[in-house]
């Protein structure tokens, strides 16, 4: 019953989606689709590799509205619906939410809580099972106009969250990661308006949703170096989960730089 519920919940959400995206409400661009198409139809999932789509975040309608790009028919299977993490304070405020946001796909995640917490061994055992995970590596909302600017004047994304890099990595088969970027969500949906208008979509945003190519898997590789070995420490010692830190951090900086520089290719700054 609890699969039947969640079918029907995730196909209403994403068709409701979908209406509002091909509605006079906004306008979409929408670049890359194959991409992502051609990993949630790879027969290696099947095998255990999963997918992970990484994105900026800029807006609450960030998700659900992007997966209205899907072909409608991919809302009937849980293998080519994203499972998503969701804050706990924000989305589990109460039964009924909690009830939507788990039968949506949402995996409910505590700020503060770090990132060994059962949302992201979830994640990652999903993975396992070659489902497709999307993240939000900021792990909350920022608007372009907040991002911070490098010496030359040149906006860039808040540091990801190393539950990214501990997702990735700790899968037993390396996922398909594919880099993301989102504009136009802030314009949809801006944040700092009174009650009740927050609440209410903007009429006239310009939105688009760009999949770039999956990051070659060469380069987390080398990331991981020698990491097999420590971690098979038991226990660990202190210098072996030192490394593990170190390898956590880099492999969340690659694709941190990966989804900032399919930004920049969008956006031409």
């Amino acid at each position: 019953m609890s699969a039947v519920l969640s079918t029907a919940t995730v196909t209403t959400v994403g068709l409701v989606c979908k209406a509002v995206l091909n509605s006079p409400f906004c306008s979409l661009k929408v670049n890359g689709l194959p991409t992502l198409i051609r990993a949630l139809e790879d027969d290696r999932r099947s095998m255990g590799q999963g997918v992970v789509t990484v994105s900026n975040h800029i807006s609450t309608l960030d998700d659900p509205v992007t997966w209205g790009v899907l072909p409608a028919s991919y809302y009937l299977n849980s293998r080519t619906t994203r499972w998503a993490l969701g804050a706990s304070d924000i989305m589990f405020t109460n039964p009924v939410f909690s009830t939507f946001f788990r039968l949506g796909q949402t995996l409910e995640t505590f700020r503060g809580k770090g990132i060994h917490q059962p949302a992201v061994d979830t994640a990652i055992k999903k993975l396992d099972q070659g489902h497709w995970v999307h993240l939000y590596g900021e792990g909350k909302v920022n608007q372009p106009s907040t991002y911070q600017k490098d010496g030359n004047g040149i906006p860039y994304l808040p540091r990801f969250k190393w539950g990214v890099g501990r997702i990735v990595m700790e899968c037993a088969i390396p996922p398909v990661v594919i880099p993301m970027w989102l504009t136009g969500f802030e314009d949809l949906m801006p944040e700092g308006r009174s009650f009740p208008y927050k609440y209410l979509p903007r009429p006239g945003a310009q939105l688009s949703v760009t999949f770039g190519e999956p990051l070659p898997l060469d380069g987390i590789r080398k990331a991981f170096g020698t990491l097999d070995k420590d971690q098979k420490s038991n226990p660990p010692s202190s210098e072996s989960v030192d490394k593990i830190a170190r390898v956590r951090a880099d492999v969340t900086t690659i694709i941190q730089r990966a989804v900032q520089s399919l930004g920049r290719s969008v956006t031409g700054v």
